[in-house]
């Protein structure tokens, strides 16, 4: 097989966990992708995406590239409600990743949007 273009050791993984998918990227520490992976490039669909298993499989099939290219630290950053982001945690520690952070980037609204009008009768 050939060698990767790069190799890195330390790395950031943003982990997006909505109500439908689990989308992960790794990066490098200058936050420059190296690869990707979700639910549904693993081979689920529907409503399968958004199981914790789905995204333990996909973390798994992600982090697996990401060893080739020699990376053994990360960063986490989650975002998102969805049910992928306990077991995607799991299977970054059981990837053999060394976790040095974890952040929740969840966005979340200051004040909202705006009202609906009054109901007038």
């Amino acid at each position: 097989m050939a060698q990767p273009k790069k190799q890195v050791e330390k790395g950031r993984v943003y982990v997006t966990a909505t109500f439908n998918n689990t989308i992960l990227t790794i990066t490098d520490e200058q936050g420059n992708t190296l690869c990707w992976g979700s639910s549904g490039m693993v081979g689920f669909k529907g409503a399968r995406k958004a199981t914790p298993f789905a995204a333990t499989t996909a973390v798994e099939a992600t982090a697996k590239k990401a060893a080739v290219m020699g990376l053994r630290q990360v960063e986490v950053y989650i975002k998102g409600p969805g049910a992928g982001r306990d077991a995607a945690l799991r299977a970054l520690k059981s990837a053999g990743l060394m976790i040095t952070m974890i952040a929740d980037v969840t966005p979340m609204p200051h004040n909202g949007v705006r009202a609906k009008k009054k109901r007038r009768v």
